[in-house]
């Protein structure tokens, strides 16, 4: 997953960018604004959606779940209805996790180097 919790963002983020952030097409991100109400961008005239960092953290409690747990859509949205707070905190620490894990492995090349 490309999304980067660190990183500062943007005000809004057009449907492509999110879909890339999270390597999903945009067909499934229409699709979860469909079965799961918390994913609401605002749309503009044209009907272009626009998500905002509250939006975004929605999509990746939502891709937590369904992509990296293997829920179903109903697992999913019946576990986000139940303990929302909770799915965030373990959304943080995978996070925080992925991170650690890129760092060891960038320490391990650089010894593997010296040898």
């Amino acid at each position: 997953m490309a999304y980067n919790p660190n990183k500062q963002l943007k005000m809004y983020y057009s449907i492509k960018e999110v879909a890339e952030m999270f390597d999903v097409t945009e067909t499934l991100l229409r699709y979860w604004e469909k079965e799961f109400p918390n994913i609401k961008p605002r749309k503009s005239g044209r009907n272009i959606r626009q998500y905002t960092k509250e939006d975004i953290e929605e999509v990746r409690k939502v891709y937590l779940l369904v992509k990296e747990k293997g829920m179903t859509l109903d697992g999913a949205r019946k576990t986000l209805k139940a303990n929302g707070e909770v799915t965030q905190n373990t959304a943080e620490i995978v996070d925080r996790l992925k991170e650690v894990r890129e760092e060891l492995v960038a320490i391990k090349k650089e010894l593997d180097q010296l040898v």
